[in-house]
């Protein structure tokens, strides 16, 4: 005769699954007090000067000195602060912020054209000299700039170009850290199988970048674009020493020319006096392209900071 052969499930339930008692509903992990530490001094190092800044253009000086740091002042007060600046050396704020907009968008367009051929020439080429001038990028790329200042200036002069726009957009295409980055995408990133299947199809050299590499570069080409631009727009000591006319000046170096009209730290300032609130908008308008740049990018800057990161 057929027997029942069905057993209940809690009998044949492994002996440790029983022994383990059932999560409570709603129970929640807590928070590690580390994390929590950390996410507080960022708060406190980088978000509240900004909102202090931010705030300082909203008021007016005894305000910014006498009042509650981080207190709204008027609509009234930034208003009166946007006429004061923009009336300043004749809407000089307006001819600095358009020359970094040229130095830095001219700069960055030579900057692609040079840097991104460069670094795959060196990842997927070989030719004599090779390491020796990805080392020379390397040692460069890690050098400060303020090192490099006085060398530029002496090449610069010898060509006859001190005082001119190119003597400063010549300089700022010179990007080795693109180069690199470059070459350590196309060393990672992309399949060498991939660039031999093209050539082998009858693809040129320049063909299988043009066609084959550079459309698979495109978050690496966002990501030096985006490093070049920053890098160009917030130079300060290049520009101050080759560029002799305050017209010719990029915004960096005219905050420093503001910074020396505020009575509170240049006492000899005559009639063109400039209130620290005025300051304080000038620099939130010097650091929005930068800003406006980064949010547009944001996702390719991703993509361009975790290429190469994986492989399939």
């Amino acid at each position: 005769m057929p027997t029942d052969t069905h057993v209940p499930t809690s009998a044949t339930a492994p002996a440790r699954a029983r022994a383990v008692p059932p999560r409570r509903r709603g129970a929640k992990k807590l928070p590690n007090p580390l994390s929590a530490l950390v996410l507080v001094l960022f708060l406190v190092f980088f978000v509240l000067p900004v909102l202090w800044l931010v705030l300082a253009a909203t008021k007016t000086d005894d305000q910014l000195v006498h009042g509650n740091p981080l207190s709204f002042g008027s609509w009234r007060a930034l208003a009166d602060n946007w006429t004061a600046l923009t009336s300043f050396g004749d809407n000089a704020i307006f001819r600095w912020l358009g020359n970094s907009a040229v130095y830095s968008f001219v700069a960055l367009v030579i900057t692609l054209c040079v840097a991104i051929p460069a670094g795959y020439a060196l990842a997927m080429t070989e030719f004599r000299g090779r390491r020796t001038l990805l080392v020379a990028t390397l040692v460069v790329m890690l050098m400060p700039n303020a090192t490099l200042v006085v060398p530029l200036f002496l090449e610069v002069n010898a060509v006859h170009l001190i005082g001119s726009m190119w003597s400063v957009i010549l300089p700022y295409s010179f990007y080795p850290f693109g180069v690199y980055l470059t070459y350590i995408y196309f060393s990672t990133a992309v399949p060498r199988d991939l660039i031999a299947a093209a050539k082998l199809d009858g693809c040129t050299s320049f063909g299988v970048f043009r066609h084959v590499a550079l459309p698979l570069a495109t978050p690496i080409v966002a990501l030096v674009g985006f490093f070049s631009f920053v890098a160009n727009w917030t130079n300060y000591f290049l520009p101050y020493v080759l560029l002799p006319q305050s017209d010719q000046f990029p915004v960096q170096v005219g905050l420093g020319t503001l910074l020396n009209a505020v009575p509170q730290f240049n006492p000899t300032v005559g009639t063109a006096a400039v209130q620290r609130p005025e300051l304080a908008l000038a620099t939130l308008l010097a650091i929005t392209p930068v800003l406006v740049v980064f949010l547009f990018s944001q996702r390719f800057l991703v993509a361009g900071m975790l290429a190469g990161a994986t492989k399939e």
